[in-house]
This record gives C-alpha cells, sequence and structure tokens, in this order.
C-alpha cells in the first residue's frame, strides 16, 4: 500500500493560533539578537537570559500547543 494513503493530511492549528505561535516565537528570538549585543567575557547576565529564551522557545511548541503529541497518530 501507498505510504501517503496511509497518512492523512490533517491541519489541527488554526490559523489564529498558528499566527499568535509565530509572533511569540519570532518576539523571543529578536529579543535573543539584542541581549547578543550585550554579551562580553565580563558579564554573565545576557548568556543566562539566552539560555533562558532557548528553553522557552523549544518548551513552547513541545507544551503548550501539544506538538509533541503528532508522532504517534501517523504510525
Amino acid at each position: 500500500m501507498d505510504e501517503n494513503s496511509k497518512r492523512p493530511l490533517e491541519n489541527n492549528n488554526s490559523l489564529t493560533g498558528s499566527v499568535v505561535i509565530f509572533v511569540v516565537l519570532m518576539a523571543i528570538f529578536l529579543v535573543g539578537l539584542y541581549l547578543v549585543q550585550f554579551l562580553t567575557l565580563d558579564t554573565v547576565w545576557p548568556m543566562a537570559a539566552l539560555i533562558g529564551l532557548f528553553a522557552l522557545a523549544y518548551f513552547v511548541p513541545m507544551t503548550i500547543t501539544g506538538a509533541s503529541d503528532s508522532g504517534d497518530e501517523h504510525r
């Protein structure tokens, strides 16, 4: 049987939800770019903030939107 016929194409996210998630993650990215200009060997707070922003940007799609649950649906 063809692989494409086993997996239905589903769109679980609404357009509004996708736009909101995109705006939030783009804001996190731009704040991260802004914090890089303060990064020197004498100050550690910009790197700590960048690590925190990375963790936030990684866990937002995985927990809030439920993107980590979609793998079992197509097996």
